[in-house]
């Protein structure tokens, strides 16, 4: 491990620390709000069991099968939830408040300043909730696993992550160039629903939007399919990584360029 490279990590490690001693310095506030996060995941899987009273099959997934997916998708939503809420906030907080201007003064790449300043610790929940999902899914699909299937789950689900800080820090590039307190979040953060559910049920329309231009699927829906064993789309799966890998390039890419156009507030 280079200096470089430890030196990140130690800071990682510093701002975790530093923030969960802060965050449980306000121990109700903080069980009301990972109460509340639970009570809102398990209202979603309630909306599972009574779909499924009403169908036996959603284009041709069964119950059993719909719930590994929506498990799974919880994975990679609560690791992107731990480090995500600087993205959400950046416009307001560190453009027009112009807490960007301390960022840039110390010796730490700013991106990394930025993701890793906060975390919403209780956010793990639904990696858990997610996990058992996944577990009680396979169990009653009696899924023959080997020790494959159990390093693709995680890769999978570190990849689908990746995917959800792409596709939101480049629209929170969007600050750079338009002062907006609430910015252009909240309409694609409505469609993660959506990968939660089998791409086959959506118009062909919905397929390549969550495909290939916001994609989704390739967080959830695809690597669910690989890891379920279903024919449709398996060879899908190996692009998980591939289209990571360019979201997230193209995503720093955009971070880099709103970085040097990026004009001081002057305070």
């Amino acid at each position: 491990m280079g200096p470089g490279v430890r030196k990140h990590v130690e800071l990682l490690v510093a701002y975790a620390v530093q923030f969960i001693k802060v965050r449980l310095a306000y121990r109700a506030d903080f069980l009301i709000s990972t109460g509340a996060s639970m009570l809102a995941t398990a209202f979603a899987f309630g909306f599972l069991v009574v779909l499924f009273q009403k169908v036996p099959q959603l284009a041709g997934w069964k119950f059993e099968e719909v719930l590994f997916l929506y498990g799974f998708s919880l994975i990679p939503f609560g690791l992107f939830n731990v480090v995500s809420l600087n993205l959400y906030n950046f416009g307001n907080d560190f453009i027009i408040e112009g807490k960007f201007d301390r960022v840039l003064l110390r010796p730490v790449a700013s991106l990394y300043q930025v993701i890793f300043e906060v975390f919403r610790i209780e956010s793990l929940h639904e990696v858990v909730v997610g996990l058992l999902g996944v577990w009680l899914a396979a169990s009653r699909l009696k899924l023959a696993w080997g020790p494959l299937e159990f390093v693709l789950l995680f890769f999978f689900a570190l990849c689908g992550a990746v995917i959800y800080v792409a596709i939101f820090l480049m629209l929170t590039c969007v600050s750079f160039w338009v002062e907006d307190r609430v910015g252009v979040h909240p309409p694609v953060w409505n469609l993660i629903a959506f990968g939660r559910y089998p791409l086959s049920i959506y118009s062909g329309f919905v397929q390549f939007l969550l495909s290939w231009i916001i994609p989704f699927g390739f967080a959830t829906y695809y690597p669910s399919v690989r890891l379920l064993g279903r024919p449709e789309f398996r060879v899908y799966a190996w692009l998980v990584p591939v289209v990571a890998a360019t979201f997230l390039t193209m995503a720093i890419a955009l971070w880099n360029r709103g970085v040097r156009e990026y004009s001081s507030t002057g305070s």
